[in-house]
């Protein structure tokens, strides 16, 4: 069946891993706002152009210039069958948008949630660390490396706490996340299309019942 998956997931929940996951081991394409971001920087295209306009002003990008960037990416032939969105939408205007393109493109829409409380969520980001040199990831909590502070394969190399990954930066980027998600979470519960999968055990066991609801 047709359909677009909509991963829902805050940050640190893991949801680009199980969308990767999908696109590596079901052939799903994993569409991620993010990247798409990160490709205008460097594209040459009438809509890239507007998006590095908005980008150098400071502004945030409007909903519908996103929409119009999710419409065209989703209008590829890779994506005829299934697609994973992993970014989008963020809002319930957003939502109503994809309401519109599910049409057109004749798909349903499957919500899923990766679920994970707050106080793991804070341990999986503010003890991130990770490698200058090689990029590896290390986590004070749940992944140590071996010599505190020090990459296992690099000994030269300290491991680096992103300014993001601190203890207020985190509590900002949780509460906006939950304060803007909060009326996505309603629209798909009220429409009886949310499902939700438990974030926090192994990602292998998150990717078995996310492939079951599939």
């Amino acid at each position: 069946m047709a359909k677009i998956i909509v991963l829902i997931g805050a940050p640190g929940a893991g949801k680009g891993t199980q969308a990767r996951l999908l696109n590596e081991r079901r052939g799903i394409p994993q569409i991620s706002t993010g990247d798409m971001f990160r490709d205008m920087k460097n594209s040459d295209t009438e809509i890239a152009r507007e998006v590095q306009a908005i980008m150098a002003s400071g502004k945030l990008v409007p909903d519908e210039v996103t929409y119009a960037m999710v419409r065209d990416r989703t209008s590829r032939l890779d994506t005829a069958g299934c697609y994973v969105l992993d970014g989008y939408p963020r809002t319930a205007v957003q939502a109503g948008q994809l309401e519109e393109l599910a049409k057109e493109q004749g798909k349903e829409i499957q919500a899923i949630e990766v679920d994970v409380p707050k106080e793991e969520l804070m341990k999986r980001l503010t003890g991130r660390r990770s490698c200058q040199e090689c990029g590896e990831i290390y986590n004070i909590y749940s992944k140590p490396p071996k010599v505190e502070g020090i990459c296992d394969f690099h000994p030269d190399a300290h491991l680096e706490h992103r300014a993001d990954d601190y203890e207020e930066k985190v509590k900002v980027r949780l509460e906006t996340y939950d304060e803007l998600t909060k009326p996505l979470l309603e629209y798909y519960e009220k429409t009886r299309r949310l499902k939700k999968v438990d974030g926090t055990g192994e990602f292998e066991m998150i990717y078995a019942e996310l492939e079951k609801l599939i």
